[in-house]
C-alpha cells in the first residue's frame, strides 16, 4: 500500500455543527435513516472538568477493515491510498459487514435492501478536493490526512477515545485530537 488516507478530527475545535454530516447527506441524497458521518458528544464522565465537546465519525477505512474480510461476495476494495470502497451493484444485503464494523458505519438501507457506506468521497478525492465532510467543517475540526508514524508521533494526536472500541481490531485510520482537561470559565 501507498499510503494511508484518514480523517483528523480535533475535537477542540469541533463545535457540534453537524455541517459534516449534512454534507454528506446532501451529496449522496442518503435515506433519512442512514447518517455515514455522524457527530456524537463526548461523554462527559470520561474527561474531568467536562464542557460539551463533540466527535465526528464517518467511516474509518481501516488498515484492517472487517467489514471487506467477512463480505461473502467481494462488495468492498480497498485502494492503494487506502480508501475502503462499498460496491452497491455487489451487495446483497446480507448484512454480515454491519455486524463487523466496531463502530457502525457500514449501513443496512431498507429501501433498495443493501448495505451503504462512506467512500471517503474517493471521486473528489481524485479531482484533488477534499470530502464534502471535511470542506463543510466551518470551525476547520476535520482533516483529511495521510495516517503515518510521524503523525502519530505528534504531540496530543491520540489513536482513540474512551468508549471507542480498541485500535487493535480494525486499525483504523482515524486519529484525534482529544479534550484537554476542562477549564473552568466560571465561578458559582
Amino acid at each position: 500500500m501507498n499510503k494511508q488516507l484518514g480523517f483528523l478530527h480535533n475535537s477542540e475545535k469541533c463545535v457540534g455543527c453537524r455541517g459534516c454530516e449534512m454534507a454528506c447527506k446532501n451529496l449522496y441524497q442518503t435515506d433519512i435513516s442512514q447518517r455515514w458521518r455522524q457527530v456524537f458528544q463526548i461523554d462527559e464522565n470520561a474527561y474531568p472538568l467536562p464542557s460539551r465537546m463533540f466527535i465526528s465519525i464517518g467511516c474509518n477505512h481501516c488498515s484492517e477493515p472487517q467489514c471487506m474480510k467477512v463480505c461473502p461476495v467481494g462488495a468492498y476494495t480497498k485502494r492503494d491510498d487506502g480508501i475502503v470502497i462499498h460496491d452497491d451493484n455487489r451487495c446483497i444485503g446480507c448484512r454480515l459487514c454491519v455486524m463487523a464494523c466496531p463502530y457502525g458505519r457500514p449501513q443496512f438501507n431498507s429501501v433498495i435492501n443493501i448495505v451503504q457506506k462512506c467512500n471517503l468521497c474517493y471521486q473528489r478525492v481524485d479531482k484533488g478536493e477534499k470530502p464534502a465532510c471535511v470542506a463543510s467543517c466551518v470551525a476547520g475540526a476535520l482533516e483529511l490526512v495521510q495516517i503515518n508514524s510521524s503523525l502519530d508521533a505528534k504531540t496530543g494526536v491520540l489513536k482513540t477515545l474512551p468508549g471507542l472500541p480498541s485500535p487493535s481490531i480494525t486499525n483504523p485510520s482515524i486519529r484525534f485530537v482529544g479534550p484537554k482537561q476542562g477549564k473552568q470559565v466560571r465561578r458559582d
